[in-house]
């Protein structure tokens, strides 16, 4: 059966997949042609193509999601998605069509040379969906602020006294302002109103996330990584959305590489360079872990909201949240009077938190196994 197996790169878009097939040995790929991308189409041609245990099939990731690696799962072939910034490349190739690209995923899928991705369930993937949808909310909130502000500037209209800008206080004189010309005060109240409905949609967002944080999926997952200073809920949701499952990284030094904290490195004979990080993997997950690590600037404290976060949690999760805090602050401290910048210190200090969520998780997740 092993002599059979041939290996199908698809490369895959909105409308047309493009089929290339790669049989065990060493002859060239060949390309088999391109399909309309339907459930019909894609199903009739692996039929053709062998059973599902002679095939093992895979495609980049990309806008079209997961619905296609899981329809082929549901029947029974072996298909992995592929990370597209992982994909081996020969320097000075100019020339890029989809027949090119379905044939070398065929002939890398059988070296043996391709990197997957996790694929999400739906839970998962529905998580993550809405906490994404939160960040494109506040980057929308950013936006119509910073167009206020700039209307503001432009005609010269600042409060009397000082008020910091987005309080309370701060909306009810942007309410108060009266302009001399009917249509300035028409744009100053529609971009207003433009605010109050981001904001309200916000609102809607962070309720929805607190229900899937209490009551969903991926909930007791949630509840642990709270238990970290620095991660409230929405840091907490963030991170199990983006990451889904922390089983499938042996150690901590491999999630670690994931999120894309550790330094570049070139090592050669006696010669060992390293340089900033390599920024590979997740950006949003590096984003929320370099925004917790702030949070280990302050002496290590359990107190507010964080002792809330805490009752009634697991003591050995306990006990790896106090060891993070008094690792963490102490290398943000030691780096700060060695002469390092601030926000260098800080992504060091992300790195090192990002294996104490590790920790924690799979200490949730090996539960949930034997559950």
């Amino acid at each position: 059966m092993k002599d059979a197996m041939k290996y199908v790169g698809l490369d895959v878009s909105k409308e047309k997949i493009a089929i290339a097939i790669a049989d065990e040995g060493r002859d060239s790929a060949r390309y088999w042609g391109m399909i309309e991308h339907n459930e019909y189409q894609i199903l009739k041609v692996l039929k053709k193509l062998g059973e599902p245990d002679e095939l093992k099939i895979c495609y980049e990731a990309g806008p079209t999601g997961y619905p296609l690696v899981r329809l082929l799962l549901a029947h029974g072939y072996d298909c992995i998605v592929i990370a597209p910034s992982l994909m081996p490349s020969k320097p000075g190739e100019r020339v890029k069509t989809d027949r090119r690209d379905a044939l070398r995923l065929a002939q890398l899928l059988r070296a043996g040379e391709l990197s997957s991705v996790h694929v999400p369930n739906l839970e998962e993937e529905a998580l993550r969906d809405l906490v994404r949808m939160r960040e494109d909310v506040k980057e929308d909130r950013t936006r119509i602020r910073q167009r206020i502000g700039k209307f503001l500037l432009r005609h010269n209209i600042a409060p009397v006294e000082s008020i910091r800008r987005w309080t309370t206080k701060y909306r009810i004189w942007l309410d108060r302002i009266s302009l001399d010309h009917a249509s300035q005060q028409l744009v100053l109240q529609e971009m207003l109103h433009h605010l109050d409905e981001i904001e309200a949609r916000q609102k809607r967002i962070e309720a929805a996330i607190h229900e899937e944080a209490t009551k969903g999926y991926s909930a007791p997952m949630i509840q642990a990584l709270q238990t970290l200073r620095g991660v409230a809920e929405t840091t907490a949701t963030g991170i199990a959305a983006e990451v889904c499952s922390f089983i499938r990284f042996g150690n901590a030094k491999a999630f670690m590489g994931y999120t894309g904290l550790v330094p570049r490195e070139y090592s050669s004979g006696q010669k060992r360079w390293q340089g900033q990080i390599t920024k590979s993997g997740n950006t949003h997950l590096r984003r929320l872990l370099v925004e917790a690590a702030w949070s280990y600037r302050y002496k290590p404290a359990v107190r507010g909201e964080l002792k809330k976060r805490q009752q009634g949690k697991q003591p050995e999760i306990l006990l790896l949240s106090w060891k993070a805090q008094h690792r963490l602050h102490k290398k943000y401290t030691s780096m700060l009077a060695k002469g390092k910048p601030g926000p260098k210190a800080v992504v060091a200090v992300a790195r090192e938190l990002s294996g104490f969520i590790w920790s924690i998780a799979r200490e949730i997740e090996g539960k949930r196994q034997e559950g």
